[in-house]
């Protein structure tokens, strides 16, 4: 386990596992996300970084389609940073 700085909030945010999908297209980042949050247990959570524009659309979709909590998406920054609790 290690902690980030979540810097929406200015705190060290726990996550559990990190997946560095910058220079990735629609739909591999999220390809991705769904392969590593498989080896994660329940509860866990996964540190995202992209720079894929349609990530900002993507991530939240695929989160509430297969239950798993996003939560914190900093689309602002680059690369933008997504904090996915899995279900």
């Amino acid at each position: 386990m290690d902690f980030f700085p979540d810097r929406r909030y200015g705190e060290w945010m726990k996550t559990d596992n990190e997946l560095d999908a910058t220079g990735l297209l629609c739909p591999l980042p999220v390809l991705k996300v769904r392969k590593r949050l498989k080896s994660l247990a329940s509860g866990q959570v996964l540190r995202v970084l992209a720079d894929d524009p349609a990530a900002a659309i993507d991530m939240p979709h695929f989160c509430a389609e297969q239950g798993h909590l996003l939560l914190s998406a900093e689309t602002g920054t680059t690369p933008q940073v997504y904090r996915i609790q899995k279900a």
